[in-house]
């Protein structure tokens, strides 16, 4: 797998594996565990879900800019590791659901969150950076984009264990105080206890509660404070083997650190040996930096779809998925959960790079290889066909007010969970096509002395995508359902027009 790449790529790709298990562990039960525990609408839960996950990015426009002027990658990214560790650890930390006090609560949860998204940022981009620059060695130079997604593929196998660990966790638990899950309760106790639940659907709730218990309950609202409580610990529970992933990677760096390259070593040897750096003239550093910006607003929508993931995909699996015909018995605990699709896409990942590999390979041999941009256009088409898909299944589907009248949708109302596995399928191919290339394209266009700064500026352009996330929110509860997945079609069909009208450009700059 690692033949003929640079030694320093496997233990890169393993330092981030930690790194990707707390941010899918994150996408799995995030929204989720923020609704359950403040008893959030699902469009103000995703308003926190976006803005944690664009500072995640922006911030990593920060870690840029820290790592190019000090010149030290290793200790920044070494430092966002510990700041990841320390920010899981303190939303780790369980306290009593429903809280006893809103806004010192919520506060106190989204200052972990933002401990995390610091640490992200000074990690991500600069590993990214330091990947890039073990390809700038010309012996390796026309691997890079094989190398990016090698890389990639290997850094999502930490994504795929995570939302099969955090469920463990949490049905863990649930099963210990001898309940049950059920994706639609944690959302009726919050109605329930807010006064907020619809007439017709107490009646559900009350049947639940007595499904969920294994014996009638007479008491709702005593139930309803207690399955809250015991669901959201179990999740408190989850970001508890995050932070120990974050240990992991730590040790794993430290270990390899010295097989990856060093910048401010590496020019110190070029002015010794009285080598002088590469330099560009301002007219080439300008026509790059307009090429990548050019890219970098066009992906911004893509992102903003892409995104949904965790977001109105989540929501929609736990409303209108049927959840039964999931179900792994470990013995000690069940595999069930609307979390359980975050890992369909790491698991894809990991099975579709090398075809996708292999595929590039052959174009190559016959001369027809789409260049780096084209393949980026033609992610955001096939992304665009994901939900494509997703409205034609969901056409016919009660909408968010029909839902909550009769309190969510008996299992024979429900879609199969094959028609969201498809969805993530084709989404996941799109991916391939667009993030890994999306990081080479960066790592060699970027001029040499703007490298973590261009990366860092290609996650804020991720951020921005995210940030727009909470649209989706918005559109998941005032729209018809199919017309929430029409939005996501014509803006990755936007980004594809837009992408396709540059190319040419953009393959001119990156000769």
């Amino acid at each position: 797998m690692f033949k003929n790449h640079p030694k320093g790529l496997i233990g890169a790709a393993l330092s981030n594996m930690g790194e990707r298990f707390g941010f899918y562990i994150m996408m799995a039960i995030l929204t989720l565990f923020i609704s359950a525990k403040f008893g959030l609408s699902d469009s103000m839960t995703l308003v926190i879900y976006s803005i944690f996950y664009a500072l995640i990015y922006v911030l990593a426009l920060v870690g840029g800019v820290v790592a190019d002027h000090t010149r030290k990658y290793k200790a920044t990214i070494m430092w966002g590791l510990i700041l990841m560790m320390i920010g899981y650890v303190l939303i780790a930390i369980p306290t009593r659901t429903p809280v006893s006090n809103f806004a010192l609560m919520l506060t106190a949860t989204c200052f972990g969150l933002l401990v995390i998204a610091l640490g992200n940022g000074f990690f991500k981009g600069n590993l990214q950076a330091v990947v890039g620059q073990l390809y700038d060695n010309p012996q390796y130079a026309d691997k890079r984009d094989t190398g990016f997604q090698i890389f990639y593929m290997f850094i999502n196998i930490g994504g795929a264990l995570a939302p099969f660990l955090g469920i463990a966790i949490r049905n863990w638990w649930l099963q210990k105080n001898h309940l049950l899950y059920d994706a639609s309760l944690s959302k009726l106790c919050n109605q329930y206890l807010d006064g907020t639940i619809e007439p017709t659907a107490t009646e559900r709730f009350s049947q639940l509660a007595t499904q969920v218990s294994g014996a009638p309950v007479t008491d709702l609202t005593a139930f309803a404070n207690e399955y809250l409580n015991v669901f959201t610990t179990g999740f408190h529970f989850a970001f508890i083997a995050a932070a120990v992933m974050m240990v992991v990677s730590m040790v794993i760096f430290f270990t390899q650190k010295d097989k990856l390259p060093d910048p401010a070593n590496k020019e110190a040897k070029k002015e010794e040996n009285g080598v002088q750096a590469v330099k560009m003239d301002t007219r080439e550093i300008k026509q790059r930096i307009y090429a990548l910006f050019a890219v970098f607003a066009v992906v911004i929508f893509f992102w903003f779809s892409f995104h949904q993931n965790g977001a109105t995909l989540t929501f929609y699996a736990r409303d209108y998925v049927d959840l039964s015909m999931i179900n792994i018995n470990l013995g000690f605990t069940t595999i069930q959960g609307a979390e359980i699709f975050q890992s369909v896409n790491p698991i894809l990942v990991v099975l579709l790079t090398f075809p996708i590999i292999g595929l590039f390979a052959w174009l190559r041999g016959r001369g027809k290889e789409p260049s780096t941009p084209r393949k980026i256009a033609i992610g955001m088409g096939i992304a665009a066909l994901a939900y494509v898909l997703l409205m034609l299944g969901s056409i016919g589907l009660p909408d968010a007010a029909e839902r909550e009248t009769i309190g969510g949708l008996p299992n024979a109302m429900r879609v199969t969970p094959w028609l969201l596995v498809g969805v993530y399928f084709i989404l996941t191919v799109a991916e391939l096509f667009i993030s890994p290339l999306g990081l080479s394209f960066v790592s060699k266009v970027a001029p040499p002395h703007l490298q973590g700064l261009m990366q860092g500026c290609w996650l804020a352009a991720t951020a921005v995508g995210n940030l727009l996330v909470m649209l989706g929110g918005f559109f998941y509860e005032s729209l018809p359902l199919w017309g929430t997945w029409l939005v996501f079609v014509c803006a990755c069909a936007i980004s594809m027009g837009a992408m396709l009208a540059m190319v040419k450009w953009l393959e001119r700059v990156a000769r």
